[in-house]
C-alpha cells in the first residue's frame, strides 16, 4: 500500500511539473522585450500642429507594443463631437502604432487627441494632444488629460491585488514554516486557518482580477465586470493567461492538501511539488507585471520570483509564528529546532530580499533623479518601511537573548531571527519583587510577541506600499517620457515662451510668443510662432520678424523668414549651422504704430 501511495505521488509530482513548465511557456512565450508603461514617441499630426488641410487620418507612435481597444484612439472636433470612422489598428502591422481614420467633413478650428493603451506590462495609460486645422480656434475638448481607469474600477483591481498578495505570503509562508520549521505547527488550529484563509484569499482574488480586468483595460465601468465580452478578452490576454495559471496552480494545490502533507506526512515529492508550485505562483507576477518588459527581461524575471518568495517565506511565516507564539497548545511547544531554522530562513529571506530589492530599484529607477517622481517617492516609502520591519526584528532577537538567560526545563519557543528561549512554566508566575531587576521571562515573552506583531503589521503596509508601486509608472519610463518628447506628441522639439508689451491699448497690445523649433539641432529646422494675447486666447499679429545669432562664433543675424499662415507664423528653411547658445530677437508689430523687440536664448543641440 505504502510503494502505491509512493507511486502515485510520484505522478503527481511529474504530472504537477508538467503543468508549470507549460504554464511557464505559455507565459514566457508571450512576453517581448519592452519598456514598462508605454510612452508615446511621435504622432502624425504631431502635437500643436496647424495644418492647411484636414488629415485623413491619426497615427501615434509608441516605444512599445500596444493592445488596442475600440477606443483606444478618439478625435473630438471643437465642438466636442466624435470625428473617427471606425476602430483603431495598429500602422502597417506594427504593434508599437496605433491609427484610426477620421471622417471627410473636418472644419476649421482645434482638434484634440485622446489615446488610452495598454502597456505590454499590462498596465493602462493614456494621454493626448492638440491639432488645428486652417487656425487654432478657442473651442475645443476640456481636457487631453483624461484617467486611464475608472476610479471604482481602479479601486477594485488595486484592492484584489493588494489580497492576492496576501494570500501569496500566507500560502507560501506558512507552507513553509510547517514544512521545513515545525511540522508540529499542523495541530495548532490558527496556523491551520491562516493557511486556508491565505488559499482562499489568493483564489477568490484571482477570480476577482479576472473579472475586474476587463473593464480595466477597455476603461470601462464597474458595470462591464460581467460582461463576457470583455472576459473573452481577458482569458486571451496575458494578464489573463497568468490569472488562469494562477488559479490551475491553486487546483493542484488544493490536490496535494488532499493527500495530506498539512496534517505531517509530507515527503520528498511533495516537498519537491510544493516547491514548484511556489515557483509557479510568484511566476504568474513576474510574467505579467512589470519584471516581464523592460531591459534584462530574463534576469528580471527570476529576481522577481526570487523576492516575491523571499517576501512571502519571511511575512508568511512570522504570522504562523505570531500565531504560534499566542496559541499553541501546552503540550505542543515550539522546539529548538523550529527556532534555529526559521532563523535561517528569515536570515537568507532578508539577504535575498535586499540583493532583488537594489536590482529591481536600478532597474525601475534608471537614475538617481528618477527618485523625484511617484515610482522613486513610493519605492523610497517602501524601504523606510523595511528598514521598521528590520528594527522590529532587531528587537526580537533581544528579547531573544533575554530569554535563553532563563533557566530552561521545558521546552522552547521560537523567536524571530535567531533563537530560543524557554518555554513559559504556566503554573507559576514571573519572579517580582525587589530582588529581581529584569522582567521574568513571561514579561520577556509578552514582548517577544508584541515585537512580532508588530513586525507583521509593518508587513501588511509593506504589501501595500508594494501593491501600489508596482502599479505605478517606473522612473526609468518617466524619463523616458521626458526624452521622447517635450511636447506630447513631439519628438524633438525645442519650446520657448517670451512675453511682449508694446504698450498698445487693447487686447493686442501685450501677451506672449510661443517659437517652437523642429527637431532644434543643427541644420535645417521648422520655425512655427504663435501668439497668445494676456487674456490666453490665440492672437493674430500684422508683422513679425525673427532672427537668430550666436555671438561666440560670430554667426547672425539669420533671418527665419517667416510668412503669416492665417493663426501662426511658419518657416521650414531655417538653418543652423552650430550647436551652442543661440540669441532669438522677435520684432512683433501688433499695429501701424505698436512695434516691440524681445528676445531669449536658446540651446541647439548637435
Amino acid at each position: 500500500m505504502a510503494r502505491r501511495h509512493e507511486k502515485q505521488g510520484g505522478h503527481a509530482v511529474r504530472a504537477l511539473l508538467v503543468v508549470v513548465a507549460v504554464l511557464a511557456g505559455a507565459l514566457l512565450g508571450s512576453a517581448a522585450p519592452a519598456s514598462a508603461h508605454a510612452v508615446l514617441t511621435s504622432s502624425d499630426p504631431r502635437g500643436d500642429a496647424v495644418l492647411k488641410t484636414a488629415p485623413k487620418q491619426i497615427t501615434v507612435t509608441f516605444n512599445e507594443s500596444v493592445s488596442l481597444a475600440e477606443d483606444s484612439l478618439r478625435v473630438i472636433d471643437p465642438g466636442g463631437r466624435p470625428v473617427t470612422a471606425g476602430d483603431p489598428a495598429h500602422a502597417d502591422g506594427k504593434a508599437d502604432t496605433a491609427r484610426v481614420r477620421l471622417t471627410g467633413d473636418l472644419k476649421e478650428g482645434t482638434y484634440t487627441v485622446s489615446w488610452r493603451m495598454i502597456s505590454a506590462d499590462g498596465h493602462a495609460v493614456s494621454g493626448g494632444f492638440l491639432f488645428s486645422v486652417g487656425a487654432p480656434s478657442q473651442t475645443r475638448a476640456e481636457s487631453t488629460d483624461e484617467p486611464a481607469v475608472d476610479s471604482v474600477v481602479d479601486l477594485l483591481y488595486g484592492t484584489g491585488r493588494y489580497l492576492a498578495y496576501a494570500g501569496l505570503a500566507l500560502l507560501i509562508g506558512i507552507a513553509v514554516f510547517a514544512l521545513v520549521c515545525w511540522p508540529g505547527s499542523a495541530s495548532v488550529r490558527g496556523v491551520r486557518r491562516l493557511f486556508m484563509t491565505g488559499w482562499w484569499a489568493l483564489a477568490l482574488s484571482t477570480v476577482a482580477l479576472l473579472l475586474v480586468r476587463g473593464s480595466y483595460e477597455s476603461g470601462g465601468g464597474p458595470a462591464g465586470v460581467f460582461d463576457p465580452r470583455l472576459l473573452r478578452d481577458t482569458v486571451g490576454s496575458r494578464p489573463g493567461i497568468a490569472l488562469l495559471a494562477r488559479l490551475a496552480l491553486l487546483l493542484v494545490a488544493a490536490l496535494l492538501l488532499k493527500r495530506g502533507w498539512y496534517q505531517g506526512r509530507a515527503d520528498r515529492r511533495t516537498a519537491a511539488a510544493a516547491l514548484a508550485l511556489g515557483l509557479g505562483l510568484a511566476g504568474t507576477w513576474a510574467a505579467s507585471e512589470h519584471a516581464s518588459t523592460g531591459i534584462q527581461v530574463p534576469v528580471a524575471m527570476a529576481s522577481s520570483v526570487l523576492h516575491l518568495l523571499a517576501m512571502s517565506v519571511w511575512l508568511g511565516g512570522l504570522t504562523a509564528l505570531l500565531v504560534a507564539l499566542s496559541r499553541a497548545p501546552a503540550d505542543a511547544s515550539l522546539p529548538p529546532s523550529a527556532v534555529a531554522r526559521f532563523s535561517r530562513l528569515a536570515l537568507a529571506s532578508v539577504a535575498v530580499l535586499a540583493a532583488t530589492g537594489v536590482y529591481q530599484s536600478w532597474r525601475g529607477l534608471g537614475s538617481w533623479e528618477a527618485l523625484a517622481t511617484p515610482y522613486g517617492k513610493t519605492l523610497a516609502l517602501k524601504s523606510a518601511t523595511v528598514v521598521l520591519m528590520l528594527v522590529a526584528a532587531s528587537y526580537s532577537r533581544n528579547r531573544t537573548e533575554q530569554l535563553l538567560r532563563e533557566p530552561a526545563e521545558e521546552p522552547v519557543l521560537v523567536t524571530v531571527g535567531g533563537g530560543q528561549g524557554p518555554a513559559p512554566d504556566r503554573t507559576t508566575s514571573p519572579p517580582s519583587g525587589p530582588d529581581s531587576a529584569d522582567p521574568g521571562p513571561e514579561e520577556q515573552r509578552r514582548g517577544l510577541r508584541r515585537s512580532v506583531l508588530a513586525e507583521v503589521v509593518i508587513g501588511v503596509v509593506v504589501l501595500a506600499v508594494t501593491t501600489v508601486l508596482t502599479g505605478s509608472q517606473p522612473g526609468r519610463a518617466d524619463a523616458e517620457a521626458v526624452t521622447a518628447s517635450k511636447v506630447p506628441g513631439r519628438p524633438d522639439v525645442n519650446v520657448t515662451t517670451v512675453p511682449f508689451d508694446t504698450g498698445g491699448t487693447g487686447r493686442t497690445g501685450s501677451g506672449k510668443v510661443q517659437i517652437i523649433l523642429e527637431p532644434g539641432r543643427v541644420g535645417r529646422n521648422v520655425v512655427e510662432v504663435t501668439f497668445y494675447a494676456a487674456d490666453g486666447s490665440l492672437l493674430a499679429v500684422p508683422g513679425l520678424r525673427l532672427t537668430f545669432t550666436h555671438a561666440d562664433k560670430d554667426i547672425g543675424p539669420l533671418d527665419a523668414e517667416l510668412a503669416d499662415q492665417s493663426g501662426y507664423w511658419g518657416s521650414d528653411t531655417l538653418n543652423l549651422p552650430a550647436a551652442g547658445t543661440w540669441t532669438m530677437r522677435a520684432t512683433v508689430r501688433t499695429s501701424d504704430i505698436d512695434q516691440v523687440t524681445v528676445e531669449k536664448a536658446v540651446k541647439i543641440i548637435p
